[in-house]
């Protein structure tokens, strides 16, 4: 299964059968970031087509359905078991903060198998802790896709132990600082938790090309 990261929240999976999932995508946000005096570089995604498309929560730089060709069936801040293009997805009620969601709203985790993967894209998590229900709602994966730079979501410290509990077999880092945007923690405090790091000089990765590793590979693809 082919991965690109586009910054912030926002993947594209591909299959080898060239089925396409598109996450959290986003588009122009130039005039956003001028308003709120805030540094926002990733390029708008465009030339994107998918089967299938996910949106986790209702803010601007994950709910840009425009930018995904295709047609593809959309599945939008929602809980329950949902029939797609890719097969049954488990999309799992989670908060955008410690609060109940009541600062910044709901938030979905979405889990699907893909390209014999199981695959849990986190969102932008943001609880003080995994409950119990929604671990057991997650079950076994593979790949995992949560944020570790703070702020609205979950830091290096909640991040780690989400790790932890799910002990999947890939880790992929998200919604942290990099040379492109200029707010949330780096992620430096997670990487140091994880003694295996594969670092990339591309934002796409195959995941039939990753190291083996002892434990959870963090998989670290470059800022686009």
């Amino acid at each position: 299964m082919q991965v690109e990261w586009y910054g912030q929240s926002a993947f594209r999976l591909a299959s080898a059968d060239m089925m396409t999932v598109a996450i959290d995508p986003f588009g122009d946000m130039s005039a956003l970031a001028s308003a709120r005096g805030m540094k926002f570089d990733y390029p708008p995604i465009a030339g994107v087509e998918a089967q299938l498309l996910l949106v986790t929560h209702e803010h601007i730089d994950h709910n840009g359905v425009e930018a995904i060709g295709g047609e593809p069936t959309i599945l939008r801040s929602t809980a329950g078991k949902l029939e797609s293009p890719v097969g049954e997805v488990t999309a799992v009620a989670s908060e955008h903060d410690e609060a109940a969601g009541t600062e910044r709203g709901p938030n979905t985790i979405f889990v699907f198998s893909f390209d014999g993967v199981r695959i849990c894209h986190m969102g932008d998590f943001g609880q003080s802790e995994l409950r119990d229900e929604q671990a057991t709602a997650i079950g076994e994966i593979d790949l995992l896709i949560l944020p570790v730079g703070g702020g609205p979501t979950i830091g290096a410290d909640g991040a780690a132990a989400i790790v932890q509990r799910l002990s999947p077999r890939w880790v992929v880092p998200m919604h942290y600082r990099t040379p492109r945007i200029g707010f949330l923690e780096t992620a430096d405090a997670f990487l140091e938790r994880h003694p295996d790091v594969h670092r990339l000089g591309a934002s796409t990765f195959d995941t039939a090309e990753l190291p083996a590793a002892n434990g959870p590979l963090v998989v670290l693809p470059a800022a686009p």
